[in-house]
């Protein structure tokens, strides 16, 4: 099934950071990278510190979600990842945002994510990958990029060659 990653860094090598990410996301058991956005940079959320670098990955995957879960903190502890405080400066920041076909109300995990239409650092990079994408309970997610049009966020290019042709998506 496919899964949607959010990608996110603001401390050290940005762009080689997530760039590790992605090979190591595209290393995963019974998973491939099939799609990674362009890099986008958006301030902190509810927090202070350098911005962001974000996207988005698409991956094919068999793993259950708690199990890719665990995949993805595996992957953010191997960058350094500290959790001192909600919203520190990060290494790397992992967030499983949705898989296909599945909805899930965990302690750990809940899928959808559930403010990932209230970012536009998850919703632009994640409208290139499936400008159809809709949600249940939430609808089409293009049509809540006018909520968002008040959040900093700046086009960065191609992270991930395979990807893209490194113009500005429109």
């Amino acid at each position: 099934m496919k899964a949607y990653i959010g990608l996110g860094a603001n401390l050290g090598d940005l762009s080689a950071t997530l760039q590790a990410a992605l090979q190591a996301l595209d290393a995963l058991p019974q998973s491939r990278l099939l799609a990674v956005s362009s890099g986008w940079r958006s301030a902190p959320v509810d927090a202070g510190g350098p911005d962001f670098l974000n996207a988005v990955a698409c991956l094919e995957t068999a793993l259950a979600p708690l199990d890719l879960l665990d995949a993805l903190q595996a992957i953010e502890q191997a960058h350094g990842r500290e959790r001192p405080y909600r919203h520190a400066p990060r290494t790397l920041d992992l967030d499983l945002l949705l898989m296909e076909g599945q909805v899930l109300s965990h302690a750990r995990l809940s899928l959808p994510h559930p403010r990932l239409h209230q970012r536009a650092f998850v919703l632009r990079p994640l409208l290139e990958l499936d400008p159809g994408l809709s949600l249940p309970g939430i609808g089409r997610l293009d049509a809540q990029l006018p909520a968002v049009a008040g959040q900093r966020l700046h086009f960065d290019g191609v992270l991930w060659p395979q990807a893209g042709n490194g113009q500005r998506p429109g």
